[in-house]
């Protein structure tokens, strides 16, 4: 799978420090300009659906489920490789200092009607929801929540620039 970015978080002196890895899948569903995406009321951002690659999966496994269970996206089909999204945050648990996370990114097609989703507590305590949205306006909001937003999370400068990326090359211009 091609890399689009490795990108290491500003606060992050050296790579030496310990470290784990976490692995991600996350899904580009489109129609037209439209794009499904997860609106997070505590971080005022617009995200990709997508999540932890659970033990014992592999990316397109853990794409289905996450999918399904964040959107209520049914019959995911025409799966294909977009690309991997690098990076290095800081962590601040024991055993690491640094956490790596390797973000599988797909475009895939799904049922016109979404089903009942099935959020983690906190998923639900953020106010997560899925919307369809119009990749213009979310790639302009999250610009807003960078320049504007002190509550912003440490995903939207990915997730934004993951947005640029996928209008730059499948959206019909």
């Amino acid at each position: 799978m091609r890399l689009l970015k490795s990108s290491i978080h500003p606060s992050i002196e050296s790579l030496d420090l310990p470290s784990f890895l976490r692995l991600a899948a996350r899904g580009i569903v489109l129609r037209g300009e439209e794009i499904l995406m997860l609106y997070t009321q505590r971080y005022d951002d617009y995200t990709l659906p997508g999540g932890g690659i659970d033990e014992g999966e592999n990316p397109v496994e853990g794409l289905i489920r996450e999918l399904a269970e964040e959107t209520g996206a049914q019959n995911i089909h025409n799966i294909a490789e977009f690309g991997l999204y690098e990076e290095f945050r800081p962590w601040y648990k024991e055993n690491a200092d640094i956490m790596q996370m390797k973000s599988y990114c797909y475009t895939c097609d799904i049922d016109e009607a979404l089903g009942e989703t099935s959020l983690e507590d906190y998923e639900m305590k953020n106010g997560m929801k899925a919307v369809w949205m119009n990749i213009h306006d979310a790639i302009q909001h999250n610009l807003d929540t960078i320049k504007n937003s002190d509550k912003k999370g440490m995903s939207i400068e990915r997730e934004t620039f993951l947005l640029c990326l996928i209008r730059d090359e499948l959206i019909a211009v």
